[in-house]
Formats: C-alpha cells, structure tokens, sequence
C-alpha cells in the first residue's frame, strides 16, 4: 500500500471519529464504565468513578450514591470546583416524590465532571476508587473529549 492509501484511510478516520455523533450516554456502575454510543455503535468507553457508596439508587441528598435510571444532560458548568461538569438531570419526578415519602430532601447537582480544580494530575490514583458525592467523574482530558462528543439534552442511563 502506498503512502497515499495510508494518508487517505488516517483521514478516513479522523473525519469520523470527529463527526461521530453520540445519542446516548450509557454507564454501567457495575464495572465502572460509561460508553458513548451513537445509533447503538459504541463510539468511546471510560473508566469512571462514582459516589463513595456506589450501589443502589440515589435516595436522599447525602447518600454518596450515583442515582440509577433515565435522565438528560441538561446544561455545562465550567466555573465548577472540578474541571469542567455537565448536569445531570437528577432529580426527576419521581426522584423527588420517593424522597418526600421519606420524609428526606433528595438531593441534586449530580454532574459528569473532571478532577478537583488543580488536582489533575492525580486522576491515576483518583480514578482508581469512588471518592465522588454521587457523581460522575473522568480525567480531565477525558471531561474535554466528552463536553466535544455529547451535546446538551442527550439521554444518560446509569444502571448496576
């Protein structure tokens, strides 16, 4: 194959990887993993960490739990306390009505986001466990890749 093939067939990938589109946002707290997927093709995969107490549905603010079900990515913050977030939409309705049966405030700003401000470089250690309050966390680099991949009112499902 000549060099020209192979100069066609890296921009062949580029130009897709580039143009993918992500139409859901799957993560799987079993095995820590979140996957970027677009018609049901997995466009990317992560290692992402969770809430100290990863297992179980979010119930009440507190909890360090990483709430479980269907929700949209419904804004970026990047004036955060961690290196750029996207919103999650916790909690929904019936979020909020089994926290009132509970006599307990549900809880909220459950973000996809980067490392503490200024502490980067320590994402191959962080990474490592759950140290969240019941969000979901990327390295750094990761966080810039996913704010570019995932546009705002994408689906995210989070399941055990």
């Amino acid at each position: 194959m000549n060099a020209s093939k192979y100069i066609a067939l890296i921009c062949l990938f580029v130009a897709h990887f580039s143009f993918a589109g992500v139409d859901l946002v799957k993560v799987d707290k079993s095995e820590s993993k979140m996957y970027l997927l677009d018609g049901g093709q997995i466009v990317k995969e992560y290692d992402v960490a969770f809430g100290a107490n990863p297992k179980g549905h979010k119930v009440q603010e507190g909890d360090e739990k990483t709430p479980e079900g269907t929700y949209t990515l419904d804004y970026k913050k990047e004036d955060s306390s961690f290196y750029r977030a996207m919103h999650i939409s916790y909690p929904n309705k019936q979020d909020i009505e089994n926290a009132a049966k509970r006599g307990v405030s549900p809880g909220g700003f459950i973000m996809v986001h980067g490392q503490r401000n200024w502490l980067g470089w320590f994402a191959p250690i962080t990474q490592s466990f759950n140290w969240t309050n019941g969000c979901i966390a990327l390295s750094n680099s990761e966080m810039d890749e996913f704010m570019d991949l995932v546009s705002l009112g994408t689906e995210i499902q989070i399941e055990w």
